[in-house]
């Protein structure tokens, strides 16, 4: 058998094989700065959207519904992933019974699993917006949606093998540290390897194929619409155009935020599954490098990265999430409607075209 540790927060698949040997204080103290600096900036944004979201949660669009639940998610990465493996850099060992060891180490693969899957189904469901238009329309809107249980449901699932791989285990005569026991030598390649296809690879896939049919069919309608003005240039313009027009700017808005969303996680996760594949099938991977570890905790960046995100594209919302930190009440009084506004519109607007042709 071989024994694995995990050494920062985010490596939870990081199986770096070795002795009981003396860690970098140098560098324990750089993953330390850098875990508290996303901790808190994570902690502090994802908790204020969600607030905010939360005192609109009776007006929430179904987009706002997904959004609100990759928050969660993200705090879910941000305190049960982040912060455990905070404190246990600064302890060097981990300090805590058996089953809190096992707890810790299930808590940071759902938190994986669900900030990657509720991504997935954000973009599934814009997929299903865009590209199916009239099954949305008739689809009544919900907080508590299908994906989003199914995205849940597939992260408490999908990491219960963690609770069996890791135990608080004796690593030297008197020590004890949650460590993860493989068969060796292929039981840590198996382990990573199929983590990342299930966390990452499939999921990019899926929402690559989906981004793609979306922009192609947004590009289709974008051409479809500019026939049709060029056709009626010389009639005035009806408010029934004036709903398509906004209608575009909706759709565009909604996919170019999805867009930015995916290439943010792209970039945060590409290099952490790039090193932990590298640590398993390279028995020379330098793992304990400097480089490594900053690599590996680019992905608790995502995390800090998807509230921006969303900030950035929702318009009034920054304004409301300050005056929420300020103790100010947001203003209440504009629902949640865009959604509802780019369905209908989008409904009436194929209508439009298929009358005129």
């Amino acid at each position: 058998m071989a024994w694995f540790r995990v050494n920062i927060s985010n490596s939870t698949l990081e199986s770096a094989l070795f002795g009981d040997e003396p860690r970098d204080e140098s560098l324990a103290q750089v993953e330390i700065i850098l875990l508290s600096i996303i901790f808190i900036t994570a902690g502090i944004l994802n908790f204020g959207l969600l607030m905010v979201l939360w005192k609109r949660r009776k007006q929430l669009s179904r987009m706002r519904v997904f959004v609100f639940h990759l928050c969660l998610a993200d705090l879910v990465v941000t305190f049960f992933q982040v912060c455990p493996q905070l404190i246990w850099d600064i302890t060097d060992r981990f300090v805590g019974p058996d089953i809190l060891c096992r707890a810790v180490k299930y808590l940071q693969v759902v938190g994986m699993f669900a900030s990657t899957y509720m991504i997935v189904v954000m973009t599934v469901d814009r997929y299903q917006a865009i590209c199916n238009p009239m099954v949305t329309f008739q689809r009544r809107r919900a907080r508590l949606n299908g994906p989003v249980c199914a995205a849940w449901c597939v992260s408490l699932i999908g990491s219960l093998p963690q609770i069996f791989i890791f135990s608080r285990v004796e690593v030297a005569p008197g020590v004890y540290d949650c460590w993860a026991q493989f068969i060796k030598p292929w039981g840590p390649k198996a382990y990573v390897t199929w983590t990342t296809l299930v966390i990452f690879i499939l999921p990019i896939i899926t929402v690559i194929v989906c981004q793609v049919r979306i922009c192609r069919t947004v590009r289709n309608n974008f051409h479809m619409k500019t026939h049709h003005v060029g056709e009626a240039v010389s009639k005035p313009l009806s408010s029934r155009a004036s709903s398509v027009a906004g209608v575009s700017k909706a759709r565009v808005k909604t996919v170019k935020m999805t867009v930015v969303i995916v290439l943010a996680y792209i970039i945060c996760w590409t290099p952490f599954f790039t090193v932990q594949l590298w640590s398993v099938w390279d028995v020379e991977a330098p793992t304990q490098t400097a480089t490594f570890t900053i690599l590996m905790l680019l992905a608790s960046l995502n995390s800090c990265a998807n509230p921006c995100i969303y900030l950035l594209f929702s318009g009034k919302l920054p304004n409301r999430l300050v005056a929420l930190m300020c103790m100010g009440q947001p203003d209440l009084k504009e629902s949640m409607q865009e959604e509802a506004t780019m369905v209908s519109s989008l409904y009436i607007s194929l209508k439009s075209l298929s009358d005129s042709r």
